[in-house]
């Protein structure tokens, strides 16, 4: 590729054929052109043979001493320039196809989060300016190296596949930037849960914009990330140019599963640092266990106390109409109150599931 992309370089005209073209009608020699121009014949011979551009100066030298217009050799010289750079794009877009390639290309084109394109070569730019990087090299320094220490920076070196989940975490990013949203007041934040806990139980048919309204004006960004192929993410909690970003995937599709993962992913933004990244339910992720552990234990108090949970416990044996009731008393779903007595293992998993909402965030 390289020798081929060389040979095309030899095959173009620099400007410096317009230059000597010139000069030789006029019959004057590189020497005499150097000595009127005031520059070294050296660097004659180099700007005619294309290894020297011609720069502003030059260009109105040249026009004084050959009486051709500086802007014609200007943009003669940005004519051949772009010609370069375009060659050397193509051999770069060529290297780039075995990158390219491990990403979940057909998703993330079908999602929209790239071109529709059967040639690969066309989605070379389109990613890299996805992820926002020059190239390959610096998403991997981004993404994967665990001793680049920046805010943005997020290692999934240990995942089984780091390219679907930066595509999916970068996705988000780009999703809370569209948002509008207020500065970000940590107090207001924790205020609201009690407004979103109701929402939770009302369960109303815009309940998805609703919060994402609530969230936005206490300064945080929530956004809704549809799962990528081997990157079965359900949540992720973290801060991104300095504005804290919840983003869900739904992966579970339930009520209970929503909620908690959302109360969880609030949790950690809450009391957690803005340094911390935390990626839910996906294997060879960085974990703290004991982060974890308090954002599980912040999720299920806002959603049932632990009072209303022994309560509930203690109505045993347990049937519908009895979770109906404490749903009704307590304001928190039928969904929920299941999710957590399976949670806690007092009833099995295929269990109570009926009572359970469906949720799809994407219909």
């Amino acid at each position: 590729m390289t020798s081929t992309i060389e040979q095309a370089k030899s095959l173009l005209s620099p400007p410096g054929d317009t230059i000597q073209e010139t000069i030789d009608l006029m019959g004057m020699s590189q020497a005499e052109l150097a000595e009127r121009m005031g520059r070294p014949k050296e660097k004659i011979n180099e700007i005619i043979k294309g290894k020297e551009p011609i720069s502003t100066a030059t260009a109105f030298k040249l026009e004084n001493v050959l009486g051709v217009p500086a802007s014609f050799w200007l943009n003669r010289e940005n004519e051949y320039r772009e010609q370069i750079y375009q060659l050397e794009q193509e051999a770069f877009f060529e290297e780039c196809l075995d990158w390219l390639k491990l990403f979940p290309i057909r998703e993330m084109c079908k999602f929209g989060w790239l071109p529709q394109s059967r040639n690969k070569q066309e989605l070379v730019e389109p990613i890299l300016k996805f992820f926002g990087v020059a190239s390959p090299g610096e998403w991997k320094r981004i993404y994967v190296h665990e001793e680049i220490a920046v805010s943005f920076r997020i290692s999934l070196a240990n995942t089984k596949n780091p390219f679907a989940v930066s595509a999916w975490l970068r996705m988000g990013e780009l999703q809370s930037k569209k948002l509008d949203l207020k500065e970000y007041d940590k107090k207001k934040f924790k205020d609201s849960l009690i407004k979103i806990k109701e929402l939770a139980f009302a369960m109303p048919s815009d309940f998805k914009s609703r919060l994402q309204e609530i969230c936005a004006n206490c300064g945080v960004a929530l956004v809704y990330t549809p799962n990528l192929p081997k990157a079965p993410i359900s949540g992720a909690a973290r801060w991104f140019h300095n504005i804290p970003i919840i983003q869900l995937s739904g992966r579970f599709k339930t009520d209970d599963h929503f909620w908690f993962t959302f109360f969880h992913e609030a949790g950690h933004i809450l009391l957690h640092g803005k340094k911390d990244v935390f990626l839910e339910n996906l294997d060879g992720a960085e974990i703290d266990d004991f982060k974890e552990e308090e954002a599980n234990n912040f999720a299920s108090k806002q959603l049932l106390s632990q009072t209303q949970l022994n309560e509930i416990i203690a109505s045993s044996p347990l049937d519908d109409e009895k979770i109906n009731r404490f749903s009704t008393a307590f304001k928190v779903s039928t969904g929920i109150i299941i999710g957590r007595l399976q949670y806690v293992k007092y009833i099995d998993f295929s269990e109570g599931n009926h009572l359970k909402q469906k949720i799809n965030l994407f219909d």
